[in-house]
């Protein structure tokens, strides 16, 4: 079954959506527009500028938090949301963010230290959603760090599955898709796919549901209903461009139409930016080794691991099929 929108087409319209120019009257905006085009270090140095400028806008110093958020700098990126919230302390997104920077920095702290950043996290999630009980986001991010997170950092089933009760009430569909995450978490995937499922019945109007749930059927090798939640996904918004990414991610799972996904891989490396809520480019060239492998391309498969083994030297599945490609 083929996708409405063209493979051609929708490379293009990612690629022209995602560099076309615009006028910068501040440098505000300038520092946004090179967020958006990926080029974050551009958009830092940007930025800090304008902070020593401006020391007292919220909006410069949350926008230089984020830019040093996907540059992995969470140091400065702590420093950055820190000063943004006590400017602006109101401000749920700007809590939201704080938390997932605190959260990273825990994640390469010390055993001490790292105790104190989870348990910050988790104030600055439960804050955001104190300030907007509409911030679905920051719903779902305190769900995710009470399922993951001991009781010694302020994390529990039993305060996740609360969580849930009350995200179902201001949301179906997140509701649905956060107890499908409390059921993985109890290795219950049956259940899990029934919210999924019942997800998919209330046709979300955005594509971030239809994507966590196509990554559910791609760990579960289910390629038939992966490609069917991308197709629901190209018709709710064809432009978007981790589309590009998930349907090769079809395509390959059922070993299908291997030339368009390599095309469309290609495609998404060499046209979007990579971004923290986009797969990352580790992930597309672990896929584009994975399909030069079902084509008996072991060189080409074996080059396409290492490279994303440049990038994430910690990715175990690129790690394991290049040891698996070796003699």
């Amino acid at each position: 079954m083929r996708l409405a929108i063209p493979i051609r087409a929708l490379a293009l319209l990612s690629a022209v959506l995602l560099a076309r120019p615009a006028a910068a009257n501040s440098p505000l905006e300038t520092g946004q527009q090179q967020f958006a085009a990926g080029r974050y270090r551009e958009a830092a140095a940007t930025l800090r500028a304008a902070a020593d400028r401006q020391s007292g806008d919220a909006r410069v110093q949350f926008w230089l938090a984020r830019s040093y958020y996907e540059l992995r700098d969470f140091e400065n990126a702590v420093s950055s949301a820190e000063r943004a919230v006590a400017l602006e302390s109101g401000n749920s997104e700007y809590h939201l963010w704080l938390g997932r920077a605190y959260g990273q920095k825990a994640k390469r702290a010390g055993i001490f230290s790292a105790y104190g950043l989870a348990r910050k996290t988790r104030e600055m999630f439960a804050r955001a959603i104190q300030l907007d009980r509409r911030n679905l986001a920051a719903w779902r991010d305190l769900i995710t760090y009470d399922l993951r997170a001991p009781g010694i950092a302020g994390g529990g089933d039993d305060k996740a599955k609360n969580e849930v009760e009350e995200l179902e009430r201001l949301d179906a569909v997140e509701g649905h898709l956060a107890r499908a995450e409390y059921w993985q978490d109890q290795k219950r995937p049956d259940l899990a796919e029934a919210e999924y499922r019942k997800a998919l019945e209330l046709k979300p109007a955005g594509v971030k549901p239809y994507l966590e749930i196509a990554e559910f059927y791609a760990t579960r090798q289910n390629g038939a209903a992966l490609e069917q939640v991308v197709e629901a996904a190209v018709r709710v918004d064809a432009r978007d461009p981790r589309l590009l990414f998930f349907r090769a991610l079809a395509y390959v799972t059922q070993n299908q139409k291997l030339p368009d996904a390599e095309q469309l891989l290609k495609a998404y490396l060499s046209t979007v930016p990579p971004r923290s809520d986009r797969p990352s480019p580790a992930a597309a060239h672990e896929l584009l080794g994975k399909l030069y492998e079902k084509q008996g391309k072991r060189q080409e498969a074996a080059a396409e691991f290492k490279a994303a083994l440049r990038l994430e030297p910690k990715r175990k599945g690129a790690s394991d099929a290049l040891k698996a490609l070796q003699p």
